[in-house]
Formats: C-alpha cells, structure tokens, sequence
C-alpha cells in the first residue's frame, strides 16, 4: 500500500492512463479502510463497518490518519503535474466516478464518494491553473453526478461543484479577476447550469452558494451579475416554499447592497427578478414583499436617474454600433424608447403584470405600488415615452382587470374553517376583482388628471381620451355598486373638478410597503390613496430639474371641445342606461344605487361649463330624460332607513338636491346666454313641471312594484320585506321644485319664448291637479303652496297675457285657469274629520285670496279678456256667493264651517264687477244683468219656500242646514242693497231695482218666523230698506199742485 502510494506521488507524470488502475486500488483501499470524504474532499476515518471483509487491526486502525494524509499528499501533488499529465488524472477520476455511479444505480448500499472527493481535492489546489480542468472537471459534475438518483452521489457532487466556484472566485489569480471577466464568467457559469437541475437539495446549495458569494465576493462580481441574478429569477412557484425562501434573501441582499456596485445594464434584471418573486403563489409575504422591492428598485432609479440614464445611454451606443456592424436591428424591449425610459418601462410592466395576479391582496399592492411610481416619480420620462406608458402599460392593464372582473367567479368564498374571515364585501371572486377594478381606474384617471398637460402634447390624446371614456362607462355600467359608483369619482377626476396644483406642489401616493427612506414631506388627501408621501432629500432637490417640462401652474381648461363632447357622449350614454328601466324584475334585477345616481348627476354642472356654448336643445331634451329617470329610481328596502328623511323632515335627498342643482346651472347659463340659448326657457319650465307634478302622481319606474312613503302620512318607516323597493318621497322635491317655477316664471314671463310656448297655460295646468285633489292631496303643504305659486304666477303673466290679448297666444289659457279656480274652490275633497276650526278658517282665507285675485288682477281688464272666460267666473262667483257649505259638517260648525267669508267675498266681487263701472259694450251689461237676476231669483226662491216650510213645520223646528241657509240669503240682500247703494246710479236699470224693492213683501212675511237667529239677520236685511221709502213725488202741472 505504502509502495503503491509512493509510486503514485513520485511517478504521476508517467502514470498516463495506468492512473485509472492506481485510484481503482486506492478506491478500493479506502473502502477498505473505511474512508470517508471531508471539507476540501480530505478523506477522514470514518465510522467502522461491521462485516467479514472489513476487519481491520487496532494497529490499521492507528495507521488510518497517516495514511489519509498520505492520500491527500499524493493529490495536492498534482499541482506538479505537467498539464497533460493532469489530464490524465482527471479523465481517471472521472472514469472511476462512472464506475461508481453506475454500481449506485438501484443500490442501496452507500456510494463510493472517493473519485469525487478527490476531482474537488485536485480542482482546489490547481487553482492557479484552473481554467486547463474547469471545463472537464465541472461538465462531470454537473451532468453526471449532480443528477444522479442517489441522493448522496448529488449531495456530494453540487457539494463539490460549489465549492470549486466559491474557491474560484476568492483566489488571487493572475490577472485579477476585475481584469480578466472571460475566466469571472468561466467560474460563474456552472452555478448558473445548476438551475437546469430539477433536484430540490441540488437547488438549494445553489442557492445557498449564491448567498454566500454575495456576502463575500458581492462588491466585486462585476459583469457576472446577470448569472448570479438568473439563478434567483429562476425558481418557480412548484419548487417549494424553502426554495423560494432562501432564493427570495438573496434578492433582498441584492435590493439593500448592492444596487449601486452593479452594472446599470444589470437593473433591468434586478426588475425581472424582482417582479417574477411577486407571481409567486407559495407565500403571500413574500410576494407582497417583493412589491415592496420594486418600489425601493424605483426610488434607487429616481435618486440616481442621471448616473444610470449616462451608463445606459453609453451602453446603448456599444450596442447600437455592434448591431450596425452586423446588419441587424437593436432588438429589446421598448424600443426605440431611451434605455433609462426602458427601464421604468420595465419596472411599470412587471408591476402591471402583479395587477392582474390571482390573489387580491397582491394586485391591491401592486395596484398602489404602480401609480405611487408613475406619480412620483413619472417627472423622469420623456414625453415621447408616455405614448408607451398609456397605451402598452396603462390601457393594457385596465383591459385585463376589466375582462378579469366581468368573467370573475360570483360563488362565495369560503373561509376554509381556519381563524381568517372573509368580509361579506369581498367574500366571492367577483367583489375582489371589484375592488382591482376600482383602484385601477381611479389610477388611470389621477394620472391623466396630473399630467393632462404632457399627455395632451402627445399626438393621440384625443384617441386615448375616448379609450379612458370608455372604460369609465363600462365600469359605470356594471353590475356592481362599488364599481359604478368609482367610475364615476373617476369621471369627475379627468372633468378636472378638482383642479390639480404644481407638480412641485403635489405630494404623490407613495407605495404600499417598505419605503426605507426618512423624509416626510406632505400628505395625501382625496386624489390620493391616503398614506403619507415620504421622500428622501435628494428626491426633493431634483423635482425641479424634471419637472420643468410642466406648465408652472395647470388652472386652464381643456379648450378642445371635442373632447368635452366626446366625454358629454359618455356622460349620456352613461346616465341613459343605467337610468332606463329594466324590461322584467326579479331577485336577480340590477337597480343603480341613489349614490351612483347623485354623483352620475352632480357630474353634469361642471361639464357643462364646458360645452355649454354649443349645447343645444336636442341635449336638453337628452339632459331631461337621464333627470328624470334618475329621479324614479326607487331605493332597496334595504337602504331605506339610511336615505329616505324621517317622516317630520321635509327634506330633499342628495340626489334630489343634485337634480336641481344641474337645472339651477342650467337656467342661470341661460340667462346671461344668447339669445340662441334663451329659447331653451320653455324646456327648462317643461322639466320642473314634471317634477311638481310627482307631489300627487310619484313616477312610475318601470314595471317595479314600489311602497310610497307619503310625508305626514306614515308615522314611521315600515320595514318592509327585503325583496321590495321603496319609492322615494316626492313631496318636498316637487314642492322645491315649484318653487323654482314662480322665480323663473318671476323672471322670463315677457321673454317671447316663454310667451310663444305657453308656458303660463303649463304652469295652470300642472297646478291644476293638487289644486283640483286639495284635501285629498298626500302632504297638506301641497295644495297650500300650489294656491300661493297661482296667486304669484298670475300676478305677473295676467298683465303679460292681456298685452298679448290680440296675438291668440293665451287663448287656451282662460278655460285652463277658469276650471282650475272652479276645481279648487269648489272641490269634490272632503276636510278631514279632525281639522280644527282655527285650520278651516285659514282654509277659507286662501279662498277669499283667490277671490280677491279674480276681483283686482281678472274682472277689471273684462275687456281684454274672451267673454266665455268672464261668463265662466261669473257663474262661479254666482254659485260661490248662494250657497258654499259643506255637507259633511256637524249643526254646531255650520255656522263657522259655511265659508260665509268666501261667500260674502264673491258675493260682493260680482256686484262689484257688474256695477263699479259704466258697461262699455253690450256682452258686459247683458253678463251684469243676468248675474243680477239669477242672484234675486235665487234669494226670492229660498226666502219662499223657507215661509213655507215654517208655516207647515209647526212648533217643531226647521233643520239647521234650511235655517242656516235662509240666514245667509237674508245677509246676502243686506249686502246687495248696501253694494247697489255704492254703485253709480247710472250703472243699474230699472228693472233691478224693480226686482230688488219686489223682496220687500217677502221679506215682511217672514216676520213670524220663530227663529230669533233668522229674525236677527232679517232686521239688517229690512232696514236698509229706508232708503226706498221716501215720499210720492208731486206733480205741479201750471204752478198748482
């Protein structure tokens, strides 16, 4: 043994090929002896094994150290060796590493580890040389032995390759390794080859030596970077979570270390790797993390964009030559993009890609990560560049998460029974891609709000504009609340309804995990995703630089109008459908929520001052149909407690007040417009008519059963059965509404349009129906304030409607407004039981008001007005002045209940308009005449048949309606004589007087009557009736009486 280890160490370079019988014989000694491979590929004693072949002496057993010494001698010997001779030894080792190989195959038994062993030994100290045995020595490594099935012969072998590599890489060689990258690249790429290994303990030493090289030698590794990097990106998701874990730390060290000390053509491997940890589903952490990463990749980016921007663009000339002399195109990724702008653009893809990831919480991270980058740090990119960012990173990604979403699952999502719950929000697929879907927008939306002005330099703005409109109306659009409801915050925030501020001004969102830097420098507030912004100083100093580009200060506007129409376009296709009614109901049946709906409209007033110069009244029509269907959206039963005001508030929901609002823009738009613009006056009346209308009849949405809450007719909010819809409370919206119809009316009532389209006989009209239903009316306010608006509305377009008396303009309008009167004051609604006394004389008051209407503002200008007109409220001052009781009240409220006010009133009106003047034509004396007889008939009737019915009652007295009746007409004659008195004398004929002085005889008969009441009142009718009495005139005939 002693001779063939000297013969083996002193005559090596002889040896040739018979090295392969001297290790065969040393192998097998060492099997003998028991020999186990150590650091370095040292053979050591290793534990005995017990069998018959393998008994050795307690004097071997001393002997085992020195002859391992001497083993490792005869190696290290090899650095002695001529270089064919080495070779020699090499192919042996190998050789015998074959054999051994190839007797572990299906064996059990421990492998023979000896030839590996000693091809580590004898790579070691050739080091100096290494570059003759690295390709032989590692192509074994790697293709034989690191792949083998037996789990010990792989151990060893990667245990050896790595250790080979780290050895290499920290010798002195000569050059260094610094100046001589072929033999860096040479010792760095069997680590790379070991990634083609699908063997998890062959990975992690890989990854394990990985580690170590860049504890050791990370400063130094040059352009060896790109090897060291594709090892980490080259772990997949299947590999196991330790895998990942130990490859995961190395980026990390990367991230934190050494950034700076690498090759700026290196980052954009940095960003690969980086982005392919995030897709990896084994550990949430860690691809959460990994985001965190990217976002400190972008700040290192920012901070040192000038240095790495001036490599690249050298980096990129070298290339760009070589390619030229080659006769090929530069081929990477964004191109023709600058390298630097390639880079971000890189950096923005792979966290598109992180957006679109199945797990929620990562897309939501990335999602943030993303637009806090592109607004933050964005300032650094040239213009042109942005074309790409919009269209391959922006638009790109909102298409995935809108296709994503529309497809997304709608089975809920169990908990799996562990200790996590899943909020009833986010508790199904569909509700978490809800929540991508929205965050995505709202970024796309803040960027082109922010940076309107760069986007706008860029030839397709217009184009991209109408792709952005389009996504917002397809997520305002869908089914889902949350959705619906941010695109439009996203619309208001392109509308440019909060008006962005300087670039050096506007803190951005910063990421959503590890932002290592110090400095606070402002908050986010609304735009925001609201976190603190935090920047280091040297961010802060450069802003300037690169923000330049912008205007110092972004207040103008958008003046391209077609970009107002084209999001005008959106905005009504937008409010069209989601306000038109479906065609059937069911559980199933979408309806937009009052929210969505109030900020659908609150939209409106700030785009209109945009295209207001060229809205016309096709759009008006098209505004008031989506006014008008928001409207009539009823509530969920749900949500009714939340929104709908308690039944003591007369009070306008939000959407409400916005539906007005958007009118009230309108209307004054149109004051100080054009002329062109006024002609929209009547629309505007046509449109708030409606709404006043909803206070007797609430709109109707669809085929949709509904519960109406009344104001002042529920005493609370029932609760209803989940399935049903609740309609909202109309009352106080149509009384506000009407309101606003006396002031505009106030305002326009000469304005030719509004005299040409009748809007007078419209507001009569629509006034009409709460007038006509008074007490029938669902809030009692109603029909109170529809009296003061027709006392307000007529007072200004009576005086308008006479000056156009010739034009025919208001000749449909007479017989509107005469049985609008008729109807109210003679309603066919009964008082309610318990109104008070106090309350049915206030009633009464507004009546006589009318009255006084018709007496001061109608039947003074007779002459202006058609005689049908005046025949029709001569009637009903005639039917108001006889009798105005009502039947349902009891004996003892007669006598306040009769409404003896509103019939003195018309009464007294009538005489008035038949005596106060001298008749100028015909028609008005023969009205005044007839008005008077069917007056003294009347009275003489009732006077008659009241003798009668007291001569034959008895002692049994009359019922109180007759005696209440008979009352009244004796007053009435009262009246009558005290009204002809003040009459001019030549205003009345003959035969009234004959008629009047003809009650004289019947009024005598009634003195007998029992009633003391009724004698009352005829006392007052008699006495005036000394005026008549006076003595005969004497006839002088020739100066004689």
């Amino acid at each position: 043994m002693r001779t063939l280890l000297s013969l083996a160490h002193c005559h090596g370079a002889v040896l040739g090929t018979s090295w392969q019988l001297v290790l065969a014989t040393l192998q097998h000694l060492v099997w003998i002896l028991g020999l186990k491979p150590g650091t370095g590929g040292a053979l050591k004693p290793g534990r005995a094994v017990e069998g018959p072949s393998t008994v050795l002496t307690t004097a071997v057993m001393t002997d085992l150290p020195v002859i391992s010494n001497i083993l490792s001698k005869l190696f290290e010997s090899s650095q002695y060796l001529d270089d064919v001779s080495l070779h020699h030894l090499i192919n042996a080792l190998c050789s015998l590493s074959l054999e051994a190989m190839d007797m572990a195959y299906g064996n059990n038994k421990e492998p023979s580890l000896f030839a590996v062993a000693k091809l580590l030994e004898t790579g070691l100290v050739n080091m100096h040389r290494i570059e003759i045995l690295w390709r032989p020595l590692t192509g074994h490594l790697l293709e034989k032995v690191c792949q083998h099935p037996n789990s010990r012969m792989r151990e060893w072998g990667a245990e050896a390759l790595t250790s080979l590599i780290k050895a290499g890489l920290t010798f002195n060689h000569d050059p260094s390794l610094s100046q001589n990258q072929r033999l860096q690249l040479l010792l760095l790429n069997p680590l790379k080859e070991l990634s083609n290994i699908s063997h998890p303990d062959i990975r992690l030493k890989q990854l394990e030596c990985v580690l170590q090289i860049l504890q050791s030698q990370g400063d130094s590794l040059g352009p060896g970077w790109p090897l060291v990097l594709g090892v980490m990106g080259a772990i997949r998701s299947d590999q196991g979570e330790s895998l990942i874990r130990t490859a995961f730390q190395c980026l990390q060290l990367v991230v934190t270390d050494f950034l700076p000390t690498m090759p700026c053509t290196c980052l954009q491997i940095v960003v690969d790797v980086a982005g392919s940890f995030g897709l990896h589903n084994q550990e949430l952490n860690i691809s959460l993390t990994s985001i965190g990463l990217l976002w400190n990749i972008s700040d290192y980016f920012f901070q040192r964009g000038e240095i790495i921007e001036k490599e690249l663009n050298k980096e990129e000339s070298v290339l760009q030559k070589q390619a030229e002399e080659k006769g090929v195109t530069l081929n990477r990724p964004f191109h023709p993009a600058p390298p630097f702008d390639c880079l971000w653009l890189c950096l923005y893809a792979k966290l598109g890609e992180l957006c679109v990831d199945p797990r929620p919480a990562v897309r939501k991270s990335a999602g943030q990560t993303l637009f806090s980058t592109i607004g933050a740090h964005g300032t650094l990119l040239q213009h042109s560049t942005w074309h790409t960012v919009i269209w391959k990173v922006l638009f790109h990604l909102l298409e995935r998460v809108r296709e994503s979403s529309t497809t997304a699952d709608k089975e809920k999502i169990e908990s799996g029974g562990g200790n996590i719950l899943i909020h009833h929000s986010r508790d199904t697929a569909e509700k978490q891609w809800a929540e991508t879907w929205v965050l995505t927008l709202a970024g796309v939306a803040r960027i082109f709000n922010t940076r309107r002005y760069l986007l706008q330099s860029l030839g397709d703005f217009s184009e991209a504009w109408d792709v952005l409109l389009d996504h917002i109306q397809s997520a305002a659009l869908s089914k889902n609340n949350e959705v619906s409801l941010a695109a439009l915050k996203s619309f208001q925030e392109i509308l440019q309804i909060v008006s962005p501020v300087r670039e050096t001004e506007k803190p951005d969102t910063p990421p959503a995990i590890n932002v290592p830097v110090p400095v606070l420098i402002g908050s986010v507030t609304a735009t925001g995703l609201g976190r603190s912004f935090m920047r280091t100083d040297s961010i802060g100093e450069r802003i300037g630089k690169y923000s330049a580009t912008e205007p110092p200060l972004i207040t103008d506007e958008i003046e391209d109008l077609d970009l107002w129409w084209a999001a005008w376009n959106s905005w009504f296709r937008i409010g069209s459908e989601s306000t038109k009614p479906p065609l059937s109901f069911d559980k199933m049946t979408f309806i937009p929520s009052q929210p969505f709906l109030t900020a659908l409209i609150q939209i409106f007033p700030a785009l209109y001052q945009h295209i207001k110069t060229g809205f016309s009244m096709d759009d008006l029509q098209k505004l008031g149909v989506i006014l008008h269907g928001a409207i009539s959206v009823p509530i969920s039963s749900d949500a009714s407690p939340f929104i709908l005001p308690s039944y003591t508030e007369a009070v306008l929901t939000s959407l409400q007040e916005a539906v007005l609002t958007a009118l009230d823009v309108l209307q004054k738009a149109i004051c100080v417009g054009s002329e062109n613009m006024q002609v929209m006056y009547p629309a505007i009346f046509d449109q708030l008519l409606a709404f006043v209308e909803f206070s007797c009849k609430p709109p109707q949405y669809g085929q949709l059963e509904t519960k109406h809450i009344a104001n002042a007719k529920y005493n609370q909010i029932q609760l209803f059965a989940p399935a049903e819809w609740v309609a909202l409370n109309y009352v106080p919206f149509a009384e506000r509404s009407l309101e606003v119809v006396v002031d505009l009316y106030q305002k326009t009532a000469c304005h030719k349009a509004v005299v040409n389209e009748r809007v007078l006989q419209n507001i009569i009209k629509t006034l009409r129906m709460p007038l006509s239903l008074k007490y029938a009316c669902p809030s009692e306010s109603t029909w109170k304030l529809a009296v003061s608006s027709l006392l307000k509305v007529l007072s200004i377009g009576l005086p308008v409607a006479r000056q156009h008396a010739s034009s025919g303009k208001f000749d449909s309008m007479w017989p509107e407004l005469a049985n609008t009167f008729e109807n109210f004051l003679f309603t066919k609604s009964s008082p309610p039981d318990n109104l008070s006394i106090q309350e049915f004389q206030r009633n009464e008051s507004i009546d006589v008001e009318v009255v006084q209407l018709i007496s001061t503002e109608i039947l003074p200008y007779a002459n202006f007005i058609p005689k049908e007109f005046v025949g029709q409220i001569m009637t009903m001052l005639n039917k108001g002045s006889i009798h105005s009781q009502s039947s349902s009240f009891t004996e003892a409220e007669i006598d306040i209940r009769m409404r003896e006010e509103f019939s003195k009133m018309c009464f007294e009106t009538l005489l008035q308009f038949s005596f106060s003047n001298k008749v100028t034509t015909p028609q008005e004396g023969y009205i005044s005449r007839m008005a008077l007889s069917v007056l003294l008939k009347r009275s003489q009737d009732v006077l008659y048949r009241y003798i009668e019915d007291e001569r034959l009652s008895g002692k049994c007295p009359l019922p109180r309606q007759q005696v209440t009746e008979i009352i009244f007409v004796l007053k009435a004659v009262s009246t009558l004589i005290d009204s002809l008195k003040k009459t001019q004398p030549e205003n009345v004929d003959d035969n009234t007087w004959a008629q009047v002085i003809a009650l004289y005889p019947t009024l005598v008969e009634c003195i007998t009557c029992s009633s003391s009441e009724v004698c009352s009142a005829l006392k007052e009718a008699l006495v005036p009736f000394k005026d008549f009495m006076h003595p005969p005139v004497s006839k002088v005939q020739n100066g004689e009486s």
